[in-house]
């Protein structure tokens, strides 16, 4: 996202859309984030030329000379095809893809649909996770596709828009890759398409099958699904969470069960330097039964646990450590209790207990009421470890009953869904999967 700088272009004219003029207001007031959210806000169908003409003025406060040279262009020429695919790539490259797929749509119309405008526009759809949307316009042209990258990408949309059905026939006609560089992306989908078929037999796999979904997606396996919330939008995810104990180890139950019902038997777990993690793997050793070591690169055999993967990322070696969690050692499993969805991490877990949008570790700084009745952030735990974990095992692994509207998610259901899908888990490597899936859910800003 932009950052602030001071102004250089874009001062002699305003836009005349009384939207983008309130993203014009909040240029004058130095809000570059602010302009970009109004812009989008606005809608897509806003006079091109002038969505470019405030994008040109905040990528001159930015500093970001290509966006706002590509964005001179479009407000000079609003109908040139190569003005509105420059801009839309320049707001792909600069992370603003919302602000380039009306451009891009635009280009693609008026350039008869060359396929250098239609990768481009699928790219902007992809980032905005608007699979179904990247499909249906991959589509309309089937007849012009190249199989790589065009059709691969009809397939991979099909699929995070949930459209099996289109997917399976597309990769029934797509040719070995010519070029080695696309082998790892077919391998990929093979697995995919491979886990949806498991996915299936497990499930209804519909637009609110989370668990199968996620699976699916990048061959995690979903621990426990939130209680609370289904008929409001959530499907399964948290929002906001602070957590708790009894979470903690209802998750590390799951991974037990999921353990013994694929029949891997790991002989260790291994240890990741962050504290949060420290002390769900020392909670996980124990109702694992197995001994717990620090974790070794490379080492086979063990479950490597995680408290929340972005937490390790952010430890000092962390992104060394997730590089190094990237392909999975024989035997090796890698648990993390929680994943956020709204920015998944850099490697994809092979089991993770839940998915949050934002949490608060139970030791960590978790709001309280106050003695005068407001709301305070209480103090981390500072005891060892050791202890913390202690409490995590002890604690009552019994489920929230939640509010009563979303599906059955009982250890029976959960161990059906895990026998099922045996053979497709631990497959592969654990490349980071951005899209959320097509199962929707409501976000919080």
């Amino acid at each position: 996202m932009f950052s602030r700088r001071n102004d250089r272009t874009g001062r002699s004219r305003r836009p005349g859309s009384p939207a983008l003029r309130t993203a014009w207001e909040a240029l004058d007031a130095g809000d570059v984030p602010g302009a970009l959210r109004q812009v989008r806000a606005a809608g897509e169908d806003q006079p091109l030329g002038e969505v470019a003409l405030v994008v040109g003025r905040a990528a001159g406060s930015a500093g970001f000379d290509d966006l706002a040279a590509a964005s001179a262009a479009l407000t000079a020429a609003p109908e040139e095809p190569r003005a509105l695919y420059d801009f839309g790539y320049a707001c792909v490259e600069r992370g603003v893809p919302a602000l380039a797929i009306p451009a891009l749509r635009e280009a693609l119309r008026r350039s008869d649909g060359a396929l250098p405008v239609l990768r481009e526009l699928v790219s902007a759809y992809e980032d905005e996770s608007r699979h179904r949307e990247a499909m249906t316009e991959l589509a309309r042209h089937e007849n012009r596709l190249q199989d790589w990258p065009d059709r691969y990408l009809l397939v991979f949309n099909a699929v995070l828009a949930g459209d099996l059905d289109l997917a399976r026939r597309q990769h029934a006609l797509l040719s070995e890759p010519a070029d080695a560089r696309w082998q790892p992306a077919r391998e990929r989908q093979n697995r995919m398409l491979a886990r949806a078929a498991d996915a299936e037999r497990a499930g209804p796999l519909d637009l609110s099958d989370l668990r199968g979904w996620q699976f699916v997606l990048g061959g995690t396996v979903l621990g426990t699904l939130s209680p609370h919330g289904f008929d409001a939008g959530m499907n399964g995810r948290y929002a906001w969470l602070q957590d708790t104990p009894e979470l903690c180890l209802r998750g590390l139950l799951r991974l037990r069960a999921l353990l013994s019902a694929t029949g891997v038997r790991p002989r260790s777990v291994s240890l990741l330097p962050d504290r949060d993690s420290r002390i769900l793997g020392l909670a996980a050793a124990e109702v694992l039964g197995l001994p717990a070591e620090p974790f070794a690169p490379g080492r086979a055999d063990t479950v490597v646990v995680a408290y929340d993967l972005d937490g390790l990322a952010a430890h000092e070696g962390g992104p060394e450590l997730t590089g190094e969690l990237f392909e999975r050692a024989p035997g090796q499993v890698l648990h993390a209790h929680a994943s956020c969805w709204t920015d998944p991490p850099a490697v994809t877990p092979d089991s993770t207990a839940l998915l949050h949008q934002s949490v608060v570790a139970p030791w960590g700084e978790q709001l309280r009421q106050g003695a005068d009745g407001g709301v305070e952030r209480g103090p981390a735990d500072d005891r060892p470890e050791a202890e913390i974990a202690a409490g995590i095992t002890a604690a009552d692994p019994s489920a929230d009953p939640g509010d009563g509207a979303g599906p059955a998610d009982g250890d029976a259901e959960f161990t059906a869904f895990a026998t099922a899908v045996a053979g497709t888990w631990l497959h592969g490597d654990r490349a980071r999967v951005r899209s959320t899936g097509p199962v929707p859910s409501s976000r919080f800003a």
